[in-house]
């Protein structure tokens, strides 16, 4: 059930925010630099500090999307950094994903937890259906738990309802990107990243054996 007094005072908590850009722009340059760190996961230790890891997963999606203007990426980026997977030439493919294109259709926060899934879950054997299957029904899933925490699916409608008050979409004008920026549309916008990414991540470690 959306408890929208607790997404109300995350909003609020984003807007007022003191960020980093230095800091930000320094872990961004390094990324740039050496890419996505592979890493061997080890399950015992990830279950072990799970809480910990979503709350840092959490926190990165919410300063990568407000640094990057840009939901998907800042979602997926996270995740990526987290589980050592990707690379930062996936994180530029995502570079027209916020609202899909900018349209309001699928906020970035699930888009870019979706792409995290795939190359998590998915294979390398293109003829293995069963997995393919598995992991778009992990991916409804996932989508459905999204949902259950923000209230809805689409860009506009999370804007419009849960993060602005109002109808805007930023994507559509200068003007509006304008308006958006000025009423801290892009340190509120943290909100759906960070719930797509703590769920997500929970996700992926609560399917490690070990």
């Amino acid at each position: 059930m959306v408890d929208s007094a607790a997404l109300k005072a995350k909003v609020k908590e984003l807007e007022a925010r003191k960020w980093d850009d230095k800091a930000l722009e320094s872990k961004m340059l390094d990324l740039m630099e050496k890419g996505i760190q592979k890493k061997k996961l080890d399950p015992e230790e990830l279950k072990a500090h799970k809480e910990e890891i979503l709350d840092r997963v959490q926190l990165r999606a919410e300063e990568y999307n407000y640094f990057l203007k840009n939901c998907a990426q800042g979602t997926a980026l996270a995740l990526f950094e987290e589980f050592g997977i990707g690379s930062m030439e996936i994180i530029k493919a995502l570079t027209p994903f916020p609202g899909v294109g900018g349209t309001g259709e699928i906020c970035g926060g699930i888009t870019g937890s979706l792409i995290a899934f795939g190359l998590f879950f998915g294979t390398d054997d293109r003829l293995n259906v069963q997995q393919t299957d598995k992991v778009i029904k992990l991916s409804q899933k996932f989508m459905a738990e999204f949902v259950g925490k923000i209230g809805h699916l689409y860009c506009a409608d999370i804007i419009e309802h849960v993060i602005m008050g109002y109808s805007i979409n930023p994507g559509e004008s200068e003007q509006a990107m304008v308006r958006f920026g000025h009423d801290k549309g892009f340190e509120k916008c943290g909100l759906p990243p960070g719930i797509g990414v703590r769920l997500a991540a929970e996700f992926m470690i609560d399917s490690l054996e070990g």
